[in-house]
């Protein structure tokens, strides 16, 4: 899994002219599919953000600039380096690579709110 999770942020550092193959690929997706959990009140909120924009939710800005899937012949997931800040604060919360079907890897912690990568699309 060590070799997987590397795999990630090398890719995504380069973005080749086309899209390699073999079980080490990685396609690029036009947009992220965000769940937000306002802790407070137990409630998720579906967000969807384009690669190379942001958007807002409450205190929060997400920025997406990168969405990547798996290909369809190899075990399913996503990967989204996203950046967020808080008006609160003025230093970005987190910055970094959240995958849809790891999120533990690198969790985005907030006191009020959480943050996963439900898809790329």
């Amino acid at each position: 899994m060590r070799r997987w999770l590397l795999a990630v942020p090398l890719l995504m550092a380069q973005a080749p002219a086309s899209a390699p193959s073999g079980p080490d690929a990685w396609l690029p997706r036009g947009s992220a599919e965000l769940v937000v959990l306002d802790k407070m009140r137990a409630q998720p909120t579906s967000v969807s953000v384009k690669a190379g924009q942001q958007a807002g939710f409450a205190t929060l800005t997400i920025a997406v600039q990168r969405c990547m899937t798996r290909p369809p012949d190899v075990a399913q997931n996503n990967a989204a380096f996203v950046e967020v800040t808080d008006s609160r604060n003025s230093a970005p919360v987190f910055r970094g690579w959240l995958l849809s079907h790891t999120p533990s890897v690198s969790m985005f912690e907030h006191p009020v709110y959480d943050i996963k990568l439900a898809t790329c699309r």
